[in-house]
């Protein structure tokens, strides 16, 4: 994974999109969160979230992030995206990593969805597999701007 870009240059993307230190929509994530835990068990495979899916969602939630390099791809930070079976495949990948996963957003134009899990490393599944975005925040949506990831086996448990 290349070395991100400087936080300053990250907080400047990010503000240029809406967003700014302490912004919360509590009420639509928790809506949005809502319809994702249902969705997982009309699906077969529960997804449970936590504090933190809140904290994220609830920050970035309406608001949307074109990639730089490619502003046709756009980061928004909805966990309601989805396909069918996709619950199974979080399952699975949480499985192989040993921690619990949530959806907390989706990539526009490939309909990756961005998953956190319970250490607060971020991943996302993609048509082509699963891939390791960040092991926090900051690293995550860097490389969401950057494109910049790498294999999410290198990090099963």
């Amino acid at each position: 994974m290349k070395s991100p870009p400087p936080q300053e240059k990250l907080d400047e993307w990010l503000r240029a999109n809406g967003w700014y230190p302490g912004r919360e929509n509590a009420d639509e994530a928790g809506r949005l969160i809502a319809i994702r835990v249902n969705n997982s068990k009309d699906q077969g495979f529960p997804l449970r979230p936590w504090d933190e899916v809140f904290r994220f969602v609830s920050s970035f939630v309406g608001l949307e992030f074109p990639v730089p390099l490619a502003p046709e791809r756009k980061f928004r930070a909805d966990p309601t995206f989805g396909y069918d079976g996709d619950a199974e495949l979080i399952v699975e990948l949480a499985e192989n990593l040993g921690q619990r996963l949530f959806p907390v957003g989706w990539e526009t134009s490939e309909n990756g969805i961005v998953l956190l899990d319970e250490t607060g490393r971020y991943f996302y599944l993609h048509h082509t597999g699963a891939y390791f975005l960040g092991k926090n925040e900051s690293q995550a949506l860097s490389s969401l701007m950057t494109g910049d990831q790498e294999d999410a086996e290198d990090y099963y448990a």
